[in-house]
């Protein structure tokens, strides 16, 4: 296993995702935008070094 850390643990699914359910869990916000297949423009924030 040669793979970097980072694409080891890089999700894959939604549901690989923790934490923000009202937004990535069922009848979320962006989940349900993603599965209609109608994403808009929108800008994600939070204090520096978490993204």
């Amino acid at each position: 296993m040669n793979a970097p850390l980072a694409e080891r643990l890089r999700p894959r699914s939604l549901d690989d995702y923790i934490g923000q359910t009202h937004l990535v869990g069922p009848g979320g916000v962006v989940r349900n935008m993603i599965e209609s297949s109608r994403i808009s423009s929108f800008i994600l924030w939070g204090p520096p070094g978490v993204g």
